[in-house]
């Protein structure tokens, strides 16, 4: 158990290693030669070139102007100083409503946390409970004495408690009403004002069923020219171009070690550069380096072209799914959100993700499939997250000073030294927990692709979601419950239901210091950390020495990714969920959240605004799914404060609990119900005032042009953005009512010829003939 001693130690250390990072950062900044490392939003939007200076060589690289070393701090204002309706315009909604969730962060936990310690200090303090309990050997530090667990059984103190749980609850519900309110009113204006974009003209439909006389394309079409006809402009059907996709990636990866050793062999010409083929050059026969590369670029660019015209020819490659463009966003709307056939198991529509966040691979996937895979994923993520808490119990059991001692004995004369006794219990068990739960993203991340699903944005909300859960299940209470003993782990699994949320209230108010110290390394140093990136700075300047030739391979280098909202908002998710609990339990963890908050806020607005190239636009789809995990974690408070004060033999105040978790679902549900709409649905009236406006501000505008190549496969763009064969429409092509000709016997009544096939049915002229004539 940490001490207040182990705990400032940690705090040192951590507060150190952020003011480090923070200075480095200030300082790197500065340098010209990582301008492109740290301002790379500004490149890419044209805003800003590369710094020049006159005088010294040195000076390209280094900054001589001591005077801007004063102001090394400059960037925490700047990043506050931007509105944020410049904000939006700036980088995007997402990353607006995203730095909102911390923002909400500081307006729940600093008003609880002066409340918490002007009322439940006090409270808890002012007992010696845990005085008297040192008298029968139970240990506890000072810290302890600030918590719940130094009130006596059956006290009427409890009754503080009590109120400052509704305190809690009333307050966070509040902030989230307003926020909800908020988000949901910048969404629809966004929507409303934002610039044209071509998936709010656009449908997915899949499952679109076989036919045996027409293909999916002619099969589409037709389908939406007889039951849309005012409305349908035109499709693009989705072809299996997975294998097309890794021949190009292979290719462009092979063009730049082409590079490489080109740009070594012109540094040193006396000397061609040679590798082995093996197996990361460590085996296989010696050659040349660039005359492999050449032959090798040579014959991927012929497989390339004989795949490409594979798909074209291969009626398999294409797959029953294509994307459905319309005349307005009305008529998108409409066909979106309405069932399209009798059987609702074919044809279904939805929403197209906007074009950059369509994540391809996913799109070849049998629809079918997917209630199969899906199920595959639940099981082994539960496989995942049970099997997983035996390994952090390791962890947390060798990450503690008694586990050091048990599996080192001979280290047993240093780490009684108070110093390092200090930094082991106060630092190593936060520090080992976040090292062991760095390649969980890349796995839930891996799973939520298995499962399907089409857009970037909704793997990364399913991914965050897994995560959340992952968080609380094993970081969380596994923490709390296993601690340094697996036997502790086999009596929780098999007492009762009833008997657990006492058995975690009962440990929550111990493991307080654990989940201090994790703030400390996670939330203070491990921000600051992320504005120093590290990573990006060392791969930027490797590509720039041995890769960059042109502008074009300088500006693929200084790619800085995107926000990561799979990782970011259930750590940020996970701080809720520590506050919440522990605000009625031990108010001392309250100013280290506030801190984190704080802290991230600046941090990541500075990322947003100068660093992040976000690679998609939802327009704050995920923030139900936010709303959503705070109440839970506001569930979960109270419920775990039920199973402690039951403990205590508080029974009276059970009843005055119960209405809680009562009224916070009966308040999610208002919320979900009233604003949670507008998130997932485009209204009507919405919709029909944009393209009022837009018919009017852009009479001539040639929709079909913007919106044909809007949904090709990336792979095919390059070769479509060559051809100059784009289709002129006439001014008036919106008034044009065509129906499509049909190959099947059954349907001959179609008397303009197919856009797709060109070809007619056999009975055409027939059918012409019965037509009325003008």
């Amino acid at each position: 158990m940490a001490t207040l001693k182990d705990i400032g130690v940690a705090a040192a250390i951590n507060i150190l290693s952020a003011f480090i990072f923070l200075v480095v950062f200030a300082i790197l900044r500065l340098q010209p030669f990582n301008d492109r490392v740290y301002f790379p939003k500004w490149y890419h939007k044209g805003l800003r070139t590369d710094p020049t200076h006159s005088g010294a060589y040195v000076r390209r690289f280094v900054n001589l102007d001591f005077r801007s070393y004063i102001r090394f701090l400059n960037w925490v204002p700047d990043a506050l100083r931007m509105p944020e309706p410049e904000l939006i315009d700036h980088a995007g909604l997402d990353s607006a409503v995203y730095l909102r969730i911390y923002l909400i962060g500081l307006k729940i936990f600093v008003p609880i946390a002066f409340l918490a310690w002007a009322m439940l200090v006090p409270v808890n303090w002012t007992n010696s409970t845990l005085e008297r309990a040192k008298l029968n050997n139970i240990t506890s530090s000072n810290i302890d004495k600030l918590s719940i667990s130094n009130i006596p059984v059956s006290s009427q103190r409890f009754w503080s408690h009590i109120v400052m749980a509704y305190a809690i609850t009333f307050w966070t519900c509040y902030v989230l009403l307003k926020e909800y309110a908020k988000v949901a009113s910048m969404r629809l204006q966004f929507l409303a004002s934002d610039e044209r974009r071509p998936d709010q003209f656009t449908v997915l439909a899949r499952n679109v069923p076989p036919d045996a006389d027409e293909s999916v394309s002619e099969l589409v079409e037709h389908f939406f020219l007889v039951n849309h006809p005012d409305h349908y402009l035109t499709h693009q059907v989705v072809y299996n171009a997975n294998k097309l996709a890794k021949l190009v990636k292979k290719k462009k990866k092979t063009q730049n070690w082409l590079v490489y050793y080109k740009n070594k062999y012109s540094r040193n010409s006396s000397e061609r550069p040679f590798m082995k083929t093996g197996f990361l050059g460590l085996w296989g026969n010696k050659v040349d380096a660039i005359d492999h590369h050449e032959s090798e670029i040579e014959k991927l660019s012929k497989e390339i072209v004989a795949e490409r015209e594979r798909i074209a020819d291969d009626p398999k490659s294409i797959m029953p799914a294509a994307f459905v463009s319309f005349k307005s966003r009305w008529g998108a709307a409409v066909c979106a959100q309405t069932q399209q056939s009798r059987n609702p198991t074919i044809w279904l529509t939805e929403w197209a993700p906007d074009p950059r966040d369509v994540y391809w691979p996913n799109l070849t996937i049998p629809y079918v499939s997917l209630s199969v895979r899906r199920p595959i994923i639940a099981v082994a993520f539960f496989f995942l997250t049970f099997f997983f808490m035996i390994p952090i119990a390791l962890v947390q059991s060798l990450a503690s000073l008694e586990g050091i001692e048990k599996a080192a004995p001979f280290l047993k004369p240093v780490v009684e030294k108070d110093f390092i006794k200090s930094l082991i219990t106060g630092f190593l068990p936060g520090i080992a927990l976040k090292l062991f739960l760095i390649f969980l993203p890349t796995i839930l991340m891996i799973m939520s692709k298995f499962e399907g699903f089409i857009s970037r944005s909704s793997l990364e909300r399913r991914s965050a979601s897994r995560y959340y859960l992952f968080n609380f299940v094993n970081v969380f209470l596994g923490s709390i419950i296993t601690g340094s003993a697996l036997e502790q782990l086999d009596s929780f699994i098999h007492q009762s239901a009833n008997a657990i949320p006492k058995t975690i209230g009962v440990a929550i108010p111990i493991k307080a210091t654990f989940f201090i110290t994790y703030i400390m390394v996670d939330g203070w140093a491990g921000i600051a950390a992320e504005i120093l990136m590290v990573k990006h700075l060392i791969i930027y300047h490797l590509k720039n020495f041995f890769l960059v030739k042109t502008e074009r391979d300088r500006e693929e280098a200084m790619d800085p990714g995107s926000l990561g909202f799979h990782i970011g908002e259930p750590r940020i998710q996970f701080y809720f969920l520590l506050g919440l609990v522990y605000a009625t339990v031990t108010p001392v963890i309250l100013p280290f959240i506030i801190i984190f908050f704080g802290l991230a806020y600046v941090v990541f607005r500075h990322q947003i605004i100068n660093v992040y190239n976000q690679k998609y636009e939802s327009a704050a789809a995920f923030w139900p799914d936010v709303h959503g995990r705070v109440i839970t974690a506001l569930v979960i408070s109270q419920v775990l404060l039920m199973g402690l004060l039951s403990t205590k033999k508080a029974a009276q105040s059970t009843p005055f609990l119960l209405a809680l978790p009562v009224l916070t679902i009966w308040f999610h549900r208002f919320c979900k119900g009233r604003y949670k709409p507008a998130f997932i649905i485009y209204p009507l009236q919405e919709a029909m005032m944009k393209d009022t406006l837009e018919h009017a501000t852009e009479p001539h505008l040639n929709l079909k042009g913007y919106l044909q190549n809007a949904y090709i496969h990336p792979v095919f763009k390059a070769s479509e953005d060559d051809e100059d064969g784009e289709e002129v429409l006439d001014e008036n092509w919106e008034n044009e009512s065509v129906v499509v000709a049909t190959k099947r016997q059954s349907r001959m009544n179609t008397p303009v010829p197919s856009k797709v096939s060109g070809g007619s049915s056999p009975s055409l002229p027939e059918t012409v003939q019965e037509l009325p004539q003008p």
